[in-house]
């Protein structure tokens, strides 16, 4: 993490599977970056990049719901597969909104992304926060992942990240704990029953779930690895009321099986980033490949739900 966080400051990290070389190319490369920058459902139209020392970049994005916003970034500093400091938000009609710095660090194959945002206040920065995290700002980082993971081993997959209010041994608790599990898990409006929860390497949970649509839904998690503060690894399939494994009751052409993969970083001693990734586990068809890759913003809203249920439940 960054030494000292100012009030009037926003820090996001990031440790992608990639090298330096591959992530700035990502960043600064058009045909690149118009497949991963901005929330999800939003695209992106580039009129002209010139990432260098004194350049500019102008773009478009467009809305799901059909609305405009055109921005012109202009670079300030530029030192490639290092570093770059913008100012960004701005267009013809008005002042950039804050200065952004970004650095790549290589980890010996993988990249760390450490990234400041720098408002005028205080206070403008806690208003920010709130606006990108309304906006879901934050998963343009998560679709950076996704998109480095495809060019790089041609698998789809799906990324968020959240930051909770607290520590990390208890954050490994309410993941690992079934008296917890049950408070919090599952999208907003439902609710999981553990029939059973052996939650161990090799273990195993059976659960049912209501509240989406009509249908009593069950499933099944088989647990791979669980390595206490850091990790937790499972794969997970829709079944019978008897454990027998079943096709998804409303999407028949969803994966049989899921693997979901749950790394927990201390950011201070009272807050922890979760990172999940979730892909398809073993064999699976053309059509449920894309059906997976289809439902992302599905899947958004869905562990959004339970994030802000969890960050509710450890409220209280």
């Amino acid at each position: 993490m960054a030494a000292k966080i100012k009030p009037n400051e926003l820090y996001i990290e990031r440790i992608y599977d990639a090298p330096v070389k591959m992530v700035w190319d990502a960043w600064v490369d058009p045909k690149h970056v118009a497949q991963w920058w901005g929330p999800r459902g939003f695209t992106l139209t580039n009129h002209s990049k010139d990432v260098r020392t004194g350049g500019h970049w102008k773009y478009t994005m467009h809305g799901p719901d059909g609305v405009d916003y055109p921005n012109n970034t202009h670079y300030l500093e530029v030192v490639k597969h290092s570093r770059m400091v913008y100012d960004h938000g701005g267009n013809d009609d008005q002042p950039p909104l804050f200065r952004v710095t970004v650095n790549f660090i290589d980890l010996d194959g993988k990249t760390r992304m450490e990234m400041t945002m720098a408002l005028a206040t205080a206070d403008a920065a806690a208003e920010t926060r709130k606006f990108i995290k309304k906006a879901g700002g934050n998963s343009t980082w998560d679709r950076l992942a996704e998109y480095l993971a495809l060019e790089s081993t041609s698998q789809d997959i799906f990324v968020i990240n959240q930051t909770f209010d607290a520590p990390l041994n208890m954050m490994f608790d309410v993941w690992t704990d079934p008296k917890h599990l049950g408070q919090w898990t599952g999208p907003a409006g439902s609710n999981i029953n553990y029939i059973r929860a052996d939650i161990k390497p090799g273990g195993s949970s059976f659960y049912s779930m209501t509240g989406v649509g009509d249908t009593k839904m069950y499933g099944i998690a088989k647990y791979l690895e669980l390595v206490k503060p850091h990790r937790i690894v499972y794969t997970q399939s829709f079944c019978d009321e008897n454990e027998k494994i079943t096709r998804h009751p409303m999407a028949p052409t969803w994966p049989e099986v899921m693997r979901t993969t749950i790394l927990f970083q201390a950011e201070s001693p009272d807050t922890t980033r979760v990172n999940l990734k979730w892909e398809v586990a073993g064999d699976a068809t053309p059509i449920e490949r894309e059906t997976f890759n289809k439902a992302k913003t599905g899947m958004s809203q869905g562990w959004g739900g339970s994030f802000d249920r969890l960050e509710e439940y450890l409220a209280r």
